[in-house]
């Protein structure tokens, strides 16, 4: 008799940890309370999906911010390449771009989302949409050591609605809380916690930051490319990133600020903002000594067309204190070096994060310490397994989460199958 799985979320997880169980002689079946499968793919990278990163395994591993090591079966069992692989043998032709991000050629997430389907659907695993679950269902079994141990063990799921499903094993595959109106509602969370697991407290990362400085709000769509961010929390620097930025109503947004989120810690953060990266103090005065030079007779106010956007030229006189009418051959030496520093150091309050309706990932999650690395099963459950983002496991931008949730899918899944046995 075929062993029956359960994998309840239909996202990359979920999908990946299905394909990876149905390799085993076993009946996988997915429930899902959307419409459809694969929602959150949908939205990511713009709608394009950034499935993965080429980079090497050093770096896959060094752009996980929580909990890395708890990864190291999951990634070296299905890695990047991996990933790219699958994708391109199942018909969907892939492309890096910069920062060695991977998207499908045709630029369209929905190619992923029917890769996946289709795969789906030649390994025979059932689809239940518009399915939910309530709750994972469990028996007290005697453990096989001669004592009087009693292990949890799951046997099932209830629906809502009341219905009983059996199964040998189940795959919890749920999702964070970021972008709720996907179906990430921290159903999972529940789910574990009623099974005794820790959740690790939750909150939005990968997300916008709001600033107490009206000038970045006054500021709105303006995008700032090669510019460099560090951020400082209690006074110590805790994040240091190049790239593109954007500001907005609300304060700060852009892949670097996405990445700093990371590393945000909720309490006398700022950023500092290097507008001139490529030069170090000394040689961007030297710059602002030519410039000025080549302005002597204008007032400073219309001598900075060649340093910045036109829009954020009254923003920086106003932070530099340096009077918009004062003729450029009248600033002093000492005035001129310290707009300079204020160039490579504009200082940014940061009150707090966007919300999870904003936030690319959830940073948090089921304790990694209660579950096994090496087949992703719950210590605390046989036949319990976990996957994706439900995990207290996140990464920087750039395709790194989405790895996490194609790695932990088919690791959890080709554990559940059978497939895989403990290391």
């Amino acid at each position: 008799m075929k062993k029956e799985i359960a994998v309840v979320g239909g996202g990359a997880a979920g999908m990946m940890a299905a394909y990876a169980a149905s390799l085993g002689d076993s009946h996988v079946t997915i429930y899902e309370k959307n419409e459809k499968l694969g929602k959150k793919i949908y939205i990511t990278g713009k709608g394009r999906c950034n499935v993965t990163n080429a980079c090497d395994t050093e770096s896959l591993f060094a752009s996980v911010i929580r909990n890395p090591k708890f990864l190291y079966s999951a990634f070296y069992g299905f890695d990047n390449r991996k990933t790219m692989d699958f994708f391109e043998q199942e018909g969907c032709s892939l492309k890096t771009e910069r920062g060695d991000r991977v998207f499908p050629v045709s630029d369209h997430a929905s190619d992923i989302i029917r890769t996946l389907e289709n795969v789906l659907k030649k390994r025979k695993v059932d689809i239940c949409l518009q399915t939910e679950v309530k709750s994972v269902l469990t028996v007290k079994k005697a453990e096989a050591d001669g004592t009087d141990h009693e292990q949890t063990t799951v046997c099932g799921l209830e629906l809502r609605g009341g219905r009983r499903v059996k199964a040998d094993a189940v795959i919890l595959a749920t999702g964070g809380l970021s972008y709720p109106a996907t179906g990430s509602t921290g159903d999972g969370y529940r789910m574990a916690e009623e099974l005794s697991h820790t959740v690790v407290s939750c909150s939005p990362s990968l997300v916008p930051f709001e600033t107490a400085e009206e000038w970045c709000r006054d500021l709105q769509g303006l995008a700032l490319k090669n510019v460099e961010v560090s951020m400082e929390s209690g006074g110590r620097e805790v994040y240091r990133g190049f790239g593109e930025m954007l500001f907005t109503h609300f304060g700060v947004s852009g892949p670097l600020i996405l990445s700093a989120s990371s590393f945000y810690k909720g309490k006398d953060c700022r950023l500092y903002l290097n507008l001139k990266p490529a030069l170090d103090l000394e040689q961007l005065d030297k710059r602002l000594v030519r410039d000025f030079e080549a302005n002597k007779n204008r007032n400073f106010k219309n001598a900075l067309d060649g340093l910045f956007p036109a829009r954020l030229i009254p923003v920086m006189i106003g932070l530099s204190g340096i009077d918009p009418e004062k003729k450029v051959h009248e600033i002093t030496r000492q005035e001129r070096r310290a707009f300079a520093a204020l160039i490579r150091h504009v200082p940014v309050t940061v009150t707090g994060t966007r919300n999870f309706k904003e936030a690319i990932i959830t940073r948090g999650g089921v304790k990694v310490q209660e579950i096994n690395p090496s087949t992703m099963e719950s210590k605390l459950a046989g036949g319990l397994y976990f996957a994706g983002e439900l995990l207290d496991v996140d990464a920087l931008t750039g395709g790194f989460n989405l790895q996490i949730a194609w790695s932990t899918g088919y690791l959890a899944g080709e554990s559940a199958g059978g497939m895989r046995m403990e290391e």
